[in-house]
């Protein structure tokens, strides 16, 4: 066999593998044949040199391009991180995502709407084969001026290095390693037209803070994170509990805009993928959020963030559930000093369970199914307000019914039924188109 010839088979057995990964769970045992497979690479490569040197210009000639086998290898990392595509050194890399919605409320007609919700331009630089620069600049709603409720934001910004090759650091404005949506969002690898309540309203998602991160892998499955970032900002606080209720960290969260940094954040997150098509793991934040102002009565102020999560892909089955919860302390004197109107609750909690079943497949095609029942409460208890604290709301519960159908695994048209228990005038019909490259 010829060098080009094998260079080419063993980057197109690569590429398989590679998309095989990135489409299915991340497993331990995946990753060590993966692994595996590049060290034959390379020593076939090793090989094929020590031929090359010997064999006539003409032999020479032929070869493929050095950069083959960087290309090889930073398709290994990604499949083994799920980060970020990468290109071979010195060379930019493009990627991202899009979705457009289409919402009919069942007793608003009028209330209808279709929106190009998102649109995510990604890009990146490989510096060498250890150190990485990756960006997400996110357009929402498709226009963006001060008359219009578009925006444009940078969703990750930073820098990442492989300390070993199982300990990675990145540094920047990057997501939060937090559930299941919050790190791996685009519209292709997740269920429903929309993010699911729990995700967005209890955990903040897409959540990024500024700061420093590390994450470690093992091949025994095990993968943990730990860092420290920037946090929320009660003075943010608004007197419209619309934003609040929606979302409590959402409505005070700094997003990396000259954010304030008295008080600092602290994150950890323990996944295990040891088994394959199971996970299970959990993370943990704690935060200032008074940033030591003066200017409130709850300067120490800060928040506590934890959820726990499960996910079992069998077969045709895939099966999750996911629970959060969240408290705030000490804003008893931020409520007393006038925030009656809207104040701080003690706590926030929500909880969903998912099942899916891939029920037709033909080459890139198939027809996924889904339902999906979900708990959220995001004002449970007041301090500070004695006996004027309002009393809490019901939680809120939703069924959404509704199937995927993939024209490729990286393009979905979705469809889905949402029905709130205790409050049928939310209950509506989502349609809507997915993508990412």
């Amino acid at each position: 066999m010829t060098f080009k010839t094998t260079l080419i088979a063993s980057a197109v057995l690569l590429a398989c593998q590679v998309g095989h990964a990135q489409t299915g769970p991340d497993v331990a045992a995946e990753m060590r044949k993966m692994r595996e497979e590049m060290r034959q690479l390379r020593a076939e490569l090793d090989a094929l040199k020590v031929q090359k040197n010997s064999a006539p210009t003409s032999v020479a000639a032929t070869a493929v391009p050095p950069q083959s086998q960087a290309n090889a290898e930073a398709s290994l990392h990604v499949a083994q991180n799920g980060n970020a595509p990468e290109a071979p050194a010195n060379a930019v890399s493009l990627f991202g995502y899009g979705e457009l919605n289409f919402t009919r409320p069942k007793n608003n007609i009028a209330g209808s709407e279709a929106t190009a919700r998102r649109a995510v331009l990604g890009f990146g630089y490989k510096f060498n084969e250890r150190t990485r620069f990756a960006a997400e600049l996110e357009v929402e709603h498709a226009v963006v001026s001060k008359d219009d409720s578009g925006e444009v934001a940078f969703e990750q910004l930073y820098v990442e290095h492989d300390i070993t090759d199982g300990l990675t650091a990145k540094m920047g404005l990057f997501l939060l390693p937090v559930g299941y949506m919050n790190e791996n969002h685009e519209p292709t690898r997740y269920y429903g037209v929309t993010r699911n309540l729990v995700e967005t309203a209890i955990i903040p998602s897409t959540w990024r803070e500024l700061g420093i991160g590390f994450r470690g892998l093992q091949d025994s499955g095990l993968r943990w994170d730990a860092g420290v970032v920037t946090s929320f900002d009660l003075t943010k606080w608004p007197t419209d509990s619309a934003d609040t209720k929606a979302s409590p960290l959402g409505s005070i969260h700094q997003e990396g805009q000259k954010a304030k940094a008295a008080s600092l954040g602290y994150y950890g997150a323990l996944n295990f993928d040891g088994v394959p098509g199971v996970n299970f793991g959990g993370s943990l934040f704690q935060g200032g959020i008074g940033q030591k102002q003066a200017t409130i009565a709850s300067p120490n102020a800060s928040v506590t963030l934890a959820e726990v999560h499960a996910k079992w892909q069998v077969s045709a089955w895939d099966l999750s559930t996911l629970a959060a919860q969240g408290r705030f302390h000490d804003v008893s004197a931020f409520n007393a000093s006038g925030n009656g109107v809207n104040p701080v609750p003690n706590q926030f909690r929500g909880w969903y369970a998912q099942a899916a079943y891939r029920l037709w497949r033909s080459g890139d095609n198939s027809l996924v199914p889904f339902t999906r029942y979900e708990r959220v409460n995001t004002a449970l208890g007041f301090s500070g307000l004695g006996g004027l604290a309002p009393a809490n709301d019901p939680d809120t519960q939703v069924w959404t019914v509704g199937a995927s159908y993939y024209l490729h695994p990286q393009v979905v048209v979705k469809m889905d039924l949402q029905k709130y228990v205790n409050n049928s005038a939310l209950d509506r019909f989502n349609m809507g188109l997915g993508f990412h490259y």
